[in-house]
């Protein structure tokens, strides 16, 4: 195989992955406007809810539902918890500026044969994907790296009143407990 039949072929599979790029960006843009809409609702919930044995039960609180659920976890359990649970934004994070640039370099091709067949409309709509791409892709990644970022110091604030509580913890986040709690504050 000659040298232009390598390039020829690595031309033509590298166009092949434009559409499924141009997909990924897409879901990962709406991933991280739904994302913002999570995080956004779990805020307001926060500042009604503060951290203790009630928010167990509050999806504000995640790793305090999930400890309510897990009573004898241990606190590697817990804390393998917490980076399950910033798993998949922490991924877009990282992925989203990778595909951006991908879709920014794909269509880098057809408009550079454009250009020497002084065809400037292709290269106009070549570019409007590329840069539409890597912008969506951006912003994607900027939601959710901002996310990540707070989450990571909600967890841990999760975590240290866990472990600050680990004694009372397991019995005050079981759900008949939680009951009984807010009916002695009743009483009281």
């Amino acid at each position: 195989m000659t040298s232009l039949h390598i390039e020829s072929w690595m031309y033509t599979i590298g166009q092949l992955f434009l559409i499924p790029t141009l997909l990924a960006i897409a879901l990962l843009f709406f991933y991280s406007l739904f994302a913002f809409g999570q995080f956004a609702m779990a805020h307001f919930q926060r500042r009604q809810l503060r951290l203790g044995a009630a928010a167990a039960h509050s999806s504000a609180y995640p790793l305090l539902r999930w400890a309510a659920q897990h009573p004898g976890a241990s606190a590697d359990e817990r804390d393998l918890a917490a980076h399950r649970l910033l798993e998949v934004p922490r991924v877009a994070t990282r992925v989203t500026p990778m595909l951006g640039l991908v879709a920014t370099m794909i269509p880098m091709g057809p408009a550079l044969k454009s250009i020497s067949s002084g065809d400037i409309a292709a290269v106009a709509d070549n570019l409007a994907v590329a840069f539409s791409a890597v912008i969506l892709a951006l912003i994607a990644s900027a939601l959710t790296y901002w996310i990540v970022s707070v989450r990571r110091r909600w967890l841990a604030e999760e975590l240290v009143w866990l472990q600050q509580h680990a004694a009372v913890s397991a019995p005050a986040l079981a759900p008949g407990a939680l009951a009984q709690t807010a009916q002695a504050g009743v009483h009281a």
